[in-house]
């Protein structure tokens, strides 16, 4: 963290003042931080501790001073350990009084009043662990940001399917596109954003930092789930991720993060000795899949 950085919030005020942060991981992010930062201000009615962790910065990078332009704590992190860790980096620096922390990518625009309807949904239970908007994209279309955690059947149709066969029943259920736009418990909710509860979050660890990239909000949306909190999905509380969601997985790169975290997820979901068959054949099935598609991408 650097020094004369430990200013409290977007809008102002003592530090540890806020009970409500945002925290967001940037990196190379200088095209999309500058819309994120300044929709903060209208989309809660309180006080916001922020909280700007970039990842490995170089000298182009203007996250330092973006976030000083708006009040916000700046962590620089020397390396990139990858989207949950740094989250967790940033969660780590928060003030006891904060009970909810808005987990966001930095190439989202959070709509005028966003945290203080997910707050007021978390506060309606204290058994909700963490609360996600409707996630737009750029022309407004929902994106399917609530899904079941993946079971046996589901994930494997889904893998096998899903880009030869778009509309398969078992992504269909998996990404739950017949409700989103009910409000509902959800098996895990995006990390693009979500507003956690601080307390739940602690409780279970954080985010598990071992996921570089993909599944580490799925990780965390089972493990909230294990541990007897909902995860609740609220499509009247919107947000819009300007980013897009499928460049990255063009890259060899992400393909293998993608498949490697699956690996991970699959490991622990499916622990048991009794189920060693099953961790085997999926990841044998995961490697064939991940080599094909890395094939194709090149």
């Amino acid at each position: 963290m650097t020094g004369g950085d430990e200013q409290a919030s977007a809008h102002g005020g003592a530090p540890g003042a806020a009970r409500i942060a945002v925290v967001t991981v940037a990196f190379r992010s200088n095209e999309v931080l500058p819309g994120f930062l300044a929709s903060i201000a209208g989309a809660s009615s309180e006080p916001v501790h922020t909280v700007v962790v970039d990842n490995r910065p170089d000298e182009a990078s203007r996250a330092a001073e973006l976030a000083r332009g708006i009040g916000a704590v700046y962590v620089a992190q020397p390396s990139n350990p990858g989207y949950g860790g740094a989250i967790n980096a940033g969660v780590a620096t928060l003030p006891a009084d904060v009970r909810w922390v808005l987990v966001s990518n930095p190439d989202v625009v959070l709509h005028p009043g966003v945290i203080d309807a997910l707050v007021a949904v978390g506060e309606s239970d204290a058994r909700i662990g963490a609360i996600g908007p409707a996630v737009l994209n750029p022309d407004g279309t929902v994106y399917p940001s609530a899904r079941r955690v993946p079971s046996l059947r589901t994930g494997v149709g889904h893998a096998l399917f899903v880009n030869l066969w778009h509309d398969n029943p078992w992504t269909r259920r998996y990404r739950a596109d017949d409700e989103a736009v009910a409000a509902r418990d959800a098996g895990w909710l995006s990390g693009a954003c979500l507003l956690v509860r601080r307390e739940a979050f602690d409780a279970v660890g954080g985010f598990d930092d071992e996921y570089f990239m993909y599944f580490e909000d799925v990780d965390l949306g089972y493990r909230l789930g294990k541990a007897g909190y909902r995860n609740r999905y609220e499509p009247d509380a919107a947000v819009t991720h300007v980013g897009a969601h499928t460049a990255a997985r063009d890259s060899s790169v992400m393909i293998r993060a993608h498949h490697d975290s699956a690996r991970r997820f699959i490991g622990r979901k499916y622990a048991g000795w009794h189920l060693w068959p099953v961790r085997a054949a999926l990841g044998i099935g995961l490697a064939a899949r991940s080599a094909l598609l890395q094939r194709g991408a090149r």
